[in-house]
């Protein structure tokens, strides 16, 4: 590809990628990525991704294959043995790691708003690579006093809890003009804690409509007077 192509096609990824971050995925258009990346050729874009959609997927795919390669390291260290905590590490450090960078933030805040994607984790995708699927497929297996739909159920929450806490770190970091209060090993160690606790928590049972949950302070759809 010629040099001005490629420049081209760089600063199209780029501006792509920090305006789906910053404006949202679902909201930029292509004529703002063209007008950010100062192109006057409105077929720029579809020439070298295709489409938007095809922009979105060179970005995943940019930052989620050398990701999941770390994944797959980490865990083939933790080895066969590797209970809850080493499995949720392998997923949380890598996605910290893209902290580091503007680019990487980016990335953060945009995998954050795929939210629909989030319950078909178990297809190979752009957003859930083969060690991505593994770790979780394993977390989903490992032995808790739950039943199988509540441990499936765990786990979509669990990628809903690490990309939101993850996108929100980096848009404090991106926006707020200050270190975060926690440095990242202990802001990585927290939210390994609390993760970990969630998938391990005995289920409290389900109610039904106007079935007081103890403790809760909720009974069917109103909140209970306090």
């Amino acid at each position: 590809m010629p040099r001005d192509a490629t420049e081209t096609r760089s600063r199209l990824l780029r501006e792509a990628e920090r305006l789906f971050a910053t404006r949202g995925v679902y909201r930029t258009t292509t004529r703002e990525i063209l007008d950010a990346a100062g192109q006057r050729n409105v077929s720029a874009l579809s020439y070298h991704f295709g489409s938007r959609a095809g922009v979105l997927r060179e970005i995943l795919l940019r930052h989620g294959d050398p990701l999941d390669e770390e994944r797959g390291e980490l865990l083939a260290s933790a080895g066969a043995g590797a209970g809850t905590r080493d499995l949720v590490a392998a997923l949380l450090v890598p996605l910290a790691g893209r902290l580091a960078t503007p680019e990487g933030r980016d990335y953060l805040r945009i995998v954050a708003q795929l939210t629909e994607e989030f319950p078909d984790w178990r297809i190979e995708t752009e957003l859930t690579p083969p060690n991505l699927r593994r770790i979780l497929g394993r977390l989903e297996a490992t032995p808790v006093a739950v039943a199988p739909e509540v441990a499936r159920e765990r786990i979509v929450l669990v990628i809903m809890l690490m990309t939101s806490a993850m996108a929100e770190r980096a848009r404090a970091i991106d926006t707020d003009g200050a270190a975060p209060e926690l440095a990242d090993a202990a802001f990585v160690g927290n939210l390994t804690d609390v993760i970990v606790a969630a998938l391990e928590a005995p289920s409290g049972g389900s109610a039904s409509p106007g079935q007081t949950l103890t403790g809760v302070g909720w009974r069917g759809s109103s909140p209970a007077a306090t």
